[in-house]
């Protein structure tokens, strides 16, 4: 083999690992992405060490190296788990539900969910781990507003509501920050040491669509 023939073998592939990346990039950032859960903040519909697809697609993902975002294929809507960057620090994300849209009046009352004055039928995943109701002069926990959403904003909780640091306590999130619906697990590892190595993974997991 000559150098000549040699240079454009590195060529060919060069120019192949370039394009991979760049599909790589472009998938990833418009159409769908994995994350880790970190936290308890969502259990039990989400656990610490499950790690998920969440579709960007569908909310309108922003180009690559752009501010260009993409038509929407429909806005959020209440009940769906959705990934957004943080607004008090956009380099981190979080998950959580969306509980009520803009224009719709939200509020708690003793721990149970009013929005429009209606009763809201929680997911199967919400949970109360404490048994104490907060009253609204100590905390915004168990008891919150009533309040509007403005408009271009969403209101958004946890669904482990006793322990999720949340609408109820940073405000409104702002639709922009919003990076896509949490669709499936795809993998669900427990990091707790007590539990034997072959039993970490969480098989019944493996495949839970979001509602």
């Amino acid at each position: 083999m000559n150098r000549r023939s040699t240079l454009h073998i590195l060529r060919e592939y060069t120019l192949a690992l370039i394009v991979a990346l760049a599909l790589s990039l472009l998938i990833r950032t418009t159409v769908v992405e994995a994350y880790r859960i970190p936290s308890g903040s969502m259990e039990n519909t989400l656990l610490v060490g499950d790690r998920l697809f969440a579709n960007k697609f569908i909310f309108g993902a922003t180009l690559p190296l752009t501010h260009i975002r993409l038509p929407e294929v429909r806005p959020p809507e209440p009940g769906d788990v959705i990934i957004f960057k943080f607004p008090e620090d956009e380099r981190t994300t979080f998950v959580k539900r969306v509980v009520a849209l803009s224009g719709q009046t939200v509020e708690v009352r003793d721990k149970n969910v009013y929005v429009d004055g209606r009763l809201v039928h929680e997911a199967r995943g919400v949970k109360h781990d404490d048994f104490r109701v907060v009253p609204p002069i100590a905390g915004t926990r168990d008891n919150f507003g009533p309040v509007t959403v403005p408009p271009g904003y969403l209101f958004v909780m946890g669904d482990n509501r006793d322990n999720s640091y949340d609408s109820r306590y940073w405000g409104f999130l702002d639709e922009r920050l919003v990076v896509g619906k949490a669709e499936v697990i795809f993998w669900s590892w427990d990091d707790n040491p007590w539990v034997p190595l072959l039993h970490r993974v969480r098989w019944d997991r493996i495949g839970h669509r979001l509602g």
